[in-house]
Protein backbone atom coordinates (compact mmCIF):
# COMPACT_ATOMS: atom_id res chain seq x y z
CA UNK A 1 0.00 0.00 0.00
CA UNK A 2 0.98 3.42 -0.73
CA UNK A 3 -0.72 5.87 1.37
CA UNK A 4 -3.06 5.65 4.23
CA UNK A 5 -6.60 7.63 4.80
CA UNK A 6 -7.39 8.15 8.17
CA UNK A 7 -11.22 9.57 9.47
CA UNK A 8 -10.60 11.80 12.23
CA UNK A 9 -13.18 11.41 15.05
CA UNK A 10 -12.90 8.04 16.91
CA UNK A 11 -10.01 7.01 15.02
CA UNK A 12 -7.43 9.47 15.50
CA UNK A 13 -9.10 12.01 18.18
CA UNK A 14 -11.79 10.95 20.76
CA UNK A 15 -14.10 13.81 19.58
CA UNK A 16 -17.02 11.46 18.08
CA UNK A 17 -18.23 11.56 22.02
CA UNK A 18 -17.86 15.47 21.49
CA UNK A 19 -19.83 14.91 18.27
CA UNK A 20 -22.74 13.01 19.76
CA UNK A 21 -22.98 14.92 23.40
CA UNK A 22 -23.16 18.35 20.90
CA UNK A 23 -25.69 16.05 18.69
CA UNK A 24 -27.82 14.95 21.25
CA UNK A 25 -27.74 18.76 23.17
CA UNK A 26 -29.43 20.09 19.91
CA UNK A 27 -31.41 17.78 19.43
CA UNK A 28 -33.31 16.87 22.78
CA UNK A 29 -33.70 20.84 22.58
CA UNK A 30 -35.42 20.47 19.44
CA UNK A 31 -37.45 17.45 20.25
CA UNK A 32 -38.49 18.24 23.34
CA UNK A 33 -40.25 21.56 21.66
CA UNK A 34 -42.19 19.55 19.02
CA UNK A 35 -43.46 16.27 21.78
CA UNK A 36 -40.56 14.01 20.42
CA UNK A 37 -38.76 11.70 22.39
CA UNK A 38 -35.36 12.25 22.92
CA UNK A 39 -32.18 11.41 20.76
CA UNK A 40 -30.71 8.33 21.59
CA UNK A 41 -27.06 7.16 21.04
CA UNK A 42 -28.43 4.51 18.38
CA UNK A 43 -30.23 7.28 16.79
CA UNK A 44 -26.17 8.59 16.42
CA UNK A 45 -24.93 6.06 14.87
CA UNK A 46 -27.62 5.01 12.42
CA UNK A 47 -28.41 8.54 11.27
CA UNK A 48 -25.75 11.13 12.32
CA UNK A 49 -22.34 9.42 12.88
CA UNK A 50 -19.71 10.16 10.26
CA UNK A 51 -21.89 12.40 7.92
CA UNK A 52 -22.11 16.19 6.81
CA UNK A 53 -23.84 18.25 9.52
CA UNK A 54 -26.93 18.80 7.36
CA UNK A 55 -27.18 15.07 6.01
CA UNK A 56 -26.71 14.28 9.65
CA UNK A 57 -29.56 16.53 10.66
CA UNK A 58 -31.92 15.98 7.36
CA UNK A 59 -31.45 11.91 8.02
CA UNK A 60 -32.21 11.62 11.52
CA UNK A 61 -35.32 14.25 11.39
CA UNK A 62 -36.92 12.09 8.55
CA UNK A 63 -36.06 9.19 10.48
CA UNK A 64 -38.60 10.55 13.02
CA UNK A 65 -41.09 11.92 10.03
CA UNK A 66 -40.23 15.37 10.34
CA UNK A 67 -38.94 18.02 7.53
CA UNK A 68 -38.20 21.27 7.81
CA UNK A 69 -36.72 23.80 5.10
CA UNK A 70 -33.43 23.36 4.22
CA UNK A 71 -32.30 27.22 5.19
CA UNK A 72 -28.89 28.84 4.27
CA UNK A 73 -25.17 28.10 5.23
CA UNK A 74 -25.62 30.84 7.62
CA UNK A 75 -29.00 30.96 9.35
CA UNK A 76 -28.36 31.64 12.89
CA UNK A 77 -28.33 28.63 14.88
CA UNK A 78 -32.05 28.98 16.41
CA UNK A 79 -33.41 29.12 12.91
CA UNK A 80 -35.47 25.69 12.65
CA UNK A 81 -33.79 24.60 9.18
CA UNK A 82 -31.18 22.15 8.10
CA UNK A 83 -29.08 24.64 7.99
CA UNK A 84 -29.63 26.37 10.96
CA UNK A 85 -29.58 23.54 13.45
CA UNK A 86 -26.74 21.94 11.82
CA UNK A 87 -25.21 25.33 12.41
CA UNK A 88 -26.25 25.05 16.19
CA UNK A 89 -24.47 21.95 16.65
CA UNK A 90 -21.24 23.31 15.16
CA UNK A 91 -21.25 25.90 17.44
CA UNK A 92 -21.54 23.45 20.69
CA UNK A 93 -18.91 21.21 19.62
CA UNK A 94 -16.91 24.43 19.38
CA UNK A 95 -17.37 25.22 22.94
CA UNK A 96 -17.06 21.42 24.24
CA UNK A 97 -13.61 21.39 22.24
CA UNK A 98 -12.54 25.05 23.59
CA UNK A 99 -13.58 24.19 27.10
CA UNK A 100 -12.30 20.69 27.55
CA UNK A 101 -9.89 20.48 24.39
CA UNK A 102 -8.61 17.19 22.67
CA UNK A 103 -8.25 13.68 23.54
CA UNK A 104 -5.78 11.73 21.21
CA UNK A 105 -5.82 8.10 20.94
CA UNK A 106 -2.07 7.39 21.21
CA UNK A 107 -2.35 4.43 19.59
CA UNK A 108 -4.03 5.73 16.85
CA UNK A 109 -0.61 8.91 16.79
CA UNK A 110 1.76 5.63 17.14
CA UNK A 111 0.55 4.15 13.76
CA UNK A 112 0.38 6.98 11.94
CA UNK A 113 3.83 7.77 13.01
CA UNK A 114 4.94 4.46 12.13
CA UNK A 115 3.35 4.45 8.51
CA UNK A 116 4.48 7.74 7.43
CA UNK A 117 8.31 6.15 8.80
CA UNK A 118 7.15 3.36 6.06
CA UNK A 119 7.12 5.72 3.22
CA UNK A 120 3.36 5.67 2.90
CA UNK A 121 1.44 8.93 2.22
CA UNK A 122 -1.17 10.33 5.01
CA UNK A 123 -4.49 12.28 4.40
CA UNK A 124 -7.04 12.88 7.16
CA UNK A 125 -10.30 12.13 5.54
CA UNK A 126 -13.61 13.85 7.65
CA UNK A 127 -16.89 15.19 7.47
CA UNK A 128 -16.28 17.83 10.67
CA UNK A 129 -15.60 21.55 9.23
CA UNK A 130 -13.46 21.95 12.16
CA UNK A 131 -11.10 19.32 11.27
CA UNK A 132 -8.36 21.91 11.02
CA UNK A 133 -8.98 23.36 14.73
CA UNK A 134 -8.92 19.63 16.03
CA UNK A 135 -5.99 18.76 14.60
CA UNK A 136 -3.93 21.70 15.67
CA UNK A 137 -5.58 21.39 19.42
CA UNK A 138 -4.37 17.73 19.19
CA UNK A 139 -0.49 18.66 17.67
CA UNK A 140 -1.44 16.29 14.56
CA UNK A 141 -1.85 18.16 11.39
CA UNK A 142 2.43 17.62 10.78
CA UNK A 143 1.58 14.07 10.66
CA UNK A 144 -0.50 14.36 6.94
CA UNK A 145 0.41 15.11 3.84
CA UNK A 146 -3.51 16.18 3.01
CA UNK A 147 -6.77 17.12 4.46
CA UNK A 148 -10.34 16.83 2.48
CA UNK A 149 -12.75 17.75 5.40
CA UNK A 150 -16.38 19.23 5.64
CA UNK A 151 -14.54 22.91 4.38
CA UNK A 152 -13.19 21.19 1.49
CA UNK A 153 -16.61 19.36 0.71
CA UNK A 154 -18.75 22.15 0.69
CA UNK A 155 -16.13 24.23 -1.49
CA UNK A 156 -16.22 21.58 -4.36
CA UNK A 157 -19.31 19.81 -3.85
CA UNK A 158 -18.86 16.80 -2.94
CA UNK A 159 -20.93 14.31 -1.55
CA UNK A 160 -20.50 13.17 2.27
CA UNK A 161 -19.60 9.91 3.28
CA UNK A 162 -21.28 7.39 3.13
CA UNK A 163 -20.63 8.40 -0.55
CA UNK A 164 -16.72 7.53 -1.55
CA UNK A 165 -15.98 11.30 -2.79
CA UNK A 166 -13.86 12.04 -0.20
CA UNK A 167 -12.01 9.26 0.33
CA UNK A 168 -11.55 9.35 -3.94
CA UNK A 169 -10.65 12.76 -3.66
CA UNK A 170 -7.61 12.60 -0.85
CA UNK A 171 -6.03 9.53 -2.75
CA UNK A 172 -6.16 11.75 -5.69
CA UNK A 173 -4.63 15.02 -3.78
CA UNK A 174 -2.27 12.12 -2.93
CA UNK A 175 -1.60 10.76 -6.25
CA UNK A 176 -2.34 7.03 -5.65
CA UNK A 177 -4.55 4.53 -7.08
CA UNK A 178 -7.34 3.64 -4.41
CA UNK A 179 -6.44 0.26 -4.93
CA UNK A 180 -3.08 1.58 -3.42
CA UNK A 181 -4.49 3.41 -0.51
CA UNK A 182 -5.71 1.50 2.75
CA UNK A 183 -8.80 3.44 4.42
CA UNK A 184 -9.86 3.71 8.89
CA UNK A 185 -12.85 4.44 9.84
CA UNK A 186 -15.03 3.64 13.07
CA UNK A 187 -18.30 5.12 11.27
CA UNK A 188 -20.88 3.08 9.50
CA UNK A 189 -20.76 5.25 7.31
CA UNK A 190 -17.10 5.41 6.71
CA UNK A 191 -16.42 2.04 6.27
CA UNK A 192 -19.46 2.16 3.49
CA UNK A 193 -17.36 4.87 1.72
CA UNK A 194 -14.11 3.02 1.50
CA UNK A 195 -15.60 0.38 0.35
CA UNK A 196 -17.84 1.64 -2.38
CA UNK A 197 -14.72 3.62 -3.34
CA UNK A 198 -12.95 -0.05 -4.37
CA UNK A 199 -9.61 1.06 -1.59
CA UNK A 200 -7.33 -1.85 -1.23
CA UNK A 201 -8.42 -2.17 2.06
CA UNK A 202 -10.71 -0.75 4.96
CA UNK A 203 -9.68 -1.35 8.23
CA UNK A 204 -12.72 -0.87 10.82
CA UNK A 205 -11.82 0.81 14.08
CA UNK A 206 -14.14 -1.05 16.65
CA UNK A 207 -15.16 1.81 19.69
CA UNK A 208 -18.10 0.89 20.42
CA UNK A 209 -18.48 -2.76 20.47
CA UNK A 210 -20.02 -3.60 17.39
CA UNK A 211 -17.31 -5.50 14.82
CA UNK A 212 -19.91 -7.55 13.02
CA UNK A 213 -21.74 -4.24 11.83
CA UNK A 214 -18.50 -2.69 10.90
CA UNK A 215 -18.08 -5.92 8.61
CA UNK A 216 -21.55 -5.92 7.28
CA UNK A 217 -21.25 -2.35 6.22
CA UNK A 218 -17.52 -3.00 4.57
CA UNK A 219 -14.68 -3.38 6.51
CA UNK A 220 -11.99 -5.82 5.25
CA UNK A 221 -10.30 -5.85 8.77
CA UNK A 222 -11.61 -4.71 11.97
CA UNK A 223 -9.17 -4.13 15.23
CA UNK A 224 -10.38 -1.87 18.47
CA UNK A 225 -7.29 0.27 18.48
CA UNK A 226 -5.24 1.10 15.88
CA UNK A 227 -2.12 0.10 18.35
CA UNK A 228 -3.30 -3.64 17.21
CA UNK A 229 -2.01 -2.93 13.84
CA UNK A 230 1.73 -2.15 15.17
CA UNK A 231 2.35 -5.92 15.52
Amino acid sequence: MKASLFDMDGVLTDTASVHARAWKEMFDDYLSRHGQPPFEQRDYEDYVDGKPRQDGVRDFLASRGITVPEGEPADPPASETVRGLGNRKNDLVQQLITKNGVDVYEGSRRFVEAVRDAGQKTAVVSSSANTEQILEAAGMSDLFDERVDGVVLARENLRGKPAPDSFLRAAELLGVDPKDAVVYEDALAGVQAGHAGGFGLTVGVDRRGRPEELKKHGADVVVEDLAELLG
